[in-house]
């Protein structure tokens, strides 16, 4: 086994590898595969931990492969895999070409790898081209779709042009037809009275990011604003529409379906909504959510300071509806126009 595996991905890999599993175990599946059906065929019922060697980028059917891995462990077994990052690639190509050269091919790479396979009406076409050979993966949307696929992070390491993971086993797929994956996006939130909502935004994560708000939590926790710290999910482009508010405006369309109010608390996801104590969690969702949450009116850092800031919000609701809404409206409408109030 050994010696397949240097052959196959070098010394390094090897190495992790080992670290992480007993690659000579008998409940330990070595394969190279970019196949769901080389998983499945499998004669034994299942396994303690699998290890694919071919990099995600040539999987055809990426989540179909992992959710035939998860399939094949036991629960808490371990799959460990790898990937050539987005940001791998780029310094491939950036290093393998001269100046100037590079950078031309590597924009016509990032479009046809990269955006044309987001894009509706030139998804088939680049699928029936490549056959999902060589795409672009970013960091986040691999580990985002191993999460969707019922697995967490356990460890990660680059080595050399690649990305290792070692996820384990923790629940069954979600096995999500409907991700994060074009540029107008709907994101699952709560409304009022628990109800779940759509909230449309014009995407600025990766896809699949919306999988790892416990993963960057755990790791990063929160930064001044409430935000989550050193987001790697963000993209470039994404950095640029959220500095303008540009990302927003599609949420004009739940206001327009009453999902949302114009001032309102945060509609917040799931996760999110954990951070908050049992006893608000009830109140707040008693109520309507905003688009222009009272945050902009405090402007608080910390996650107990923008808790005290919705509090005070809601308990002037409940005295003054109308006129509190007119208020709060008005002092966040300064403090973003004349004071350039952002939430990073």
């Amino acid at each position: 086994m050994k010696e397949l595996i240097i052959r196959e991905s070098g010394q390094g890999a090897f190495d992790y590898i080992a670290q992480q599993v007993n690659v000579e175990d008998k409940d330990t599946l070595l394969v190279s595969t970019s196949t769901p059906f080389n998983i499945e065929k499998q004669l034994q019922d299942t396994f303690k931990a699998i290890v694919d060697l071919k990099r995600v980028n040539d999987f055809r059917y990426i989540n179909k492969l992992f959710e035939a891995v998860n399939a094949k462990l036991v629960q808490g077994g371990i799959f460990i895999g790898n990937v050539e990052t987005y940001w791998l690639r780029k310094q491939r190509i950036l290093q393998k070409y001269p100046p100037v050269i590079n950078w031309m091919v590597y924009t016509i790479d990032f479009f046809i790898q990269r955006v044309s396979p987001k894009l509706c009406c030139l998804k088939k076409i680049y699928f029936f081209v490549s056959r999902g050979q060589n795409r672009v993966l970013s960091k986040a949307e691999t580990l985002g779709r191993l999460y969707s696929c019922g697995f967490d992070v356990l460890d990660e390491k680059f080595i050399g042009d690649r990305f290792y993971f070692t996820v384990r086993k923790v629940k069954e797929p979600a096995f999500d037809y409907s991700p994060t994956y074009g540029p107008l996006i709907k994101l699952k939130r709560e409304g009022k009275n628990g109800k779940l909502i759509k909230v449309y935004k014009m995407r600025t994560m990766h896809a699949y990011s919306e999988y790892l708000q416990e993963y960057i939590y755990k790791n990063n926790q929160l930064q001044a604003g409430g935000k989550f710290k050193d987001d790697f999910r963000i993209t470039t482009s994404g950095a640029l529409l959220r500095k303008f508010w540009l990302d927003e405006l599609p949420m004009l369309v739940n206001w327009l379906k009453r999902d949302l109010k114009i001032v309102g608390v945060r509609p917040l996801s799931k996760h999110y909504l954990s951070l908050y104590p049992e006893d608000f969690r009830q109140r707040r969702m008693k109520y309507r959510p905003g688009l222009v949450p009272p945050f902009y009116v405090d402007l608080p850092k910390e996650l107990d300071e923008i808790i005290a800031s919705e509090k005070k919000y809601l308990d002037a609701y409940d005295k003054h509806p109308l006129l509190t809404d007119w208020r709060y409206f008005w002092k966040a409408f300064n403090n973003i126009v004349f004071k350039r109030a952002r939430s990073k």
